[in-house]
């Protein structure tokens, strides 16, 4: 597909060239794409169950088939959700992370749904003449109260390194001895986002195989679908879900899932530290691999765990600022600063720190209320505007009001291993 001197390739937009020359002016084909992958993570928010009177809390409220459409995703038709991915963790993980159902009758006591994968449709592959895969992975639905608890040790990611660096990458379940945490050359990463990644439970249905494993043996089986097209893995989250996408995005290049000449990209929103510098200089090595972090100069979460603790930046920061856009209150909430639907609204006005705020993209000022408070009254949108109808409750024949029961298609259905 030609593209004018001044238009970016596909390949640039997904950092080929480390996003030189997109970010400041912020390119209108990058800043929608930004756009696109907050919008994948938005959709995680918006149809998790985290009503622990639900026997379906934890999972997700849609079924595949459905679930963009059901979300009210901008182009849902353009795409296919082919997979859906579960996790778990063996050791103590806190609730902000996996949730479970207060009823005997729940649809599983050990698993939560963590994200998707999508995939652009034949005939929108077609007409891009590109085939391109996102993976979604969701954050936490808890605001900020996971910080102090998610355990902020770095343990040693050899599980996720190539075989013939003389580790094991067979992606099987976290183990939770420290006796190879001592060396501090090794490549490591946040224990609590190691857990939720590489954890099984046998006992469960759906996460019999690690987040890791399903995410991994997806991708795998996707290229080979797709063999002979030309691809690309975008790989995106916020909050916990952003940490996520990081460790994937570089487990996927690490371990060679992907041909080299495949781009892996991840876009992340608020991502909190996820390794040392040992891991930033293994990411660095991989020249299909590109991680842009978009971050509010305001928020914290990125500055947690921080330096003093081992950790270092890892990708291209995209630095915005909530508090030039005139929509937005001049909140003093923490959860604002952090919060993917502020960010994704100032991303569309974005032109600078010295630049005035003007939305170039066509979006909807009242997303940002969606589960915030932010905009200012004057907006006239209510706060925290999305949720289930009657927070899910039905009224039955007999006058009895009880939680409803999803529809048949929107079933929590065990993944294929």
């Amino acid at each position: 597909m030609e593209t004018s001197q001044n238009q970016p390739t596909w390949n640039q937009l997904l950092g080929s060239n480390n996003w030189e020359g997109l970010l400041e002016p912020l390119d209108l084909g990058l800043r929608e794409l930004i756009i696109r992958c907050g919008d994948f993570c938005q959709a995680t928010y918006d149809s998790f169950i985290n009503d622990q009177n639900s026997r379906y809390c934890g999972a997700c409220r849609f079924g595949m088939k459905f679930l963009l459409e059901k979300v009210m995703l901008i182009g849902a038709s353009d795409y296919e959700v082919s997979a859906y991915l579960y996790a778990t963790a063996r050791v103590s993980v806190p609730e902000a992370f996996i949730f479970h159902s207060l009823s005997r009758e729940c649809w599983d006591r050990e698993s939560n749904w963590i994200g998707y994968i999508a995939v652009t449709t034949d005939e929108v592959s077609s007409a891009r003449g590109r085939r391109e895969i996102y993976v979604a992975w969701r954050g936490t639905t808890r605001d900020y109260e996971w910080v102090d608890v998610a355990g902020a040790e770095l343990k040693s990611a050899k599980e996720l390194l190539r075989p013939h660096q003389g580790t094991n990458n067979t992606g099987g379940s976290s183990s939770s001895g420290n006796s190879d945490d001592d060396d501090d050359n090794d490549v490591k990463v946040m224990l609590g986002w190691l857990t939720i990644y590489t954890s099984d439970d046998p006992r469960s249905a759906f996460s019999k195989t690690s987040a890791r494993v399903q995410v991994l043996s997806n991708i795998k089986r996707l290229m080979e679908k797709y063999k002979g097209e030309k691809v690309s893995i975008n790989i995106t989250g916020h909050s916990l879900g952003a940490s996520l996408a990081v460790l994937s995005a570089f487990d996927i290049v690490e371990n060679e899932v992907v041909p080299p000449d495949v781009i892996v990209s991840a876009v992340v929103f608020g991502c909190p530290g996820v390794g040392n510098e040992e891991f930033n200089k293994q990411v660095i090595q991989h020249s299909n691999l590109h991680i842009l972090h978009v971050k509010n100069t305001i928020d914290l979460i990125p500055h947690y765990p921080g330096r003093i603790m081992g950790y270092v930046n890892t990708g291209t920061d995209l630095v915005i600022d909530t508090r030039k856009s005139p929509y937005l209150k001049d909140s003093k909430n923490p959860s604002d600063w952090h919060n993917l639907q502020g960010m994704l609204h100032v991303v569309a006005g974005w032109n600078g720190a010295d630049g005035e705020f003007e939305l170039k993209v066509k979006r909807s000022l009242a997303l940002v209320n969606k589960s915030s408070d932010f905009l200012k009254a004057e907006c006239m949108v209510p706060g925290s505007w999305w949720v289930e109808k009657n927070k899910g409750m039905m009224r039955k024949e007999d006058g009895e009001w009880v939680t409803e029961s999803p529809a048949e298609e929107d079933l929590p259905v065990p993944p294929s291993y």
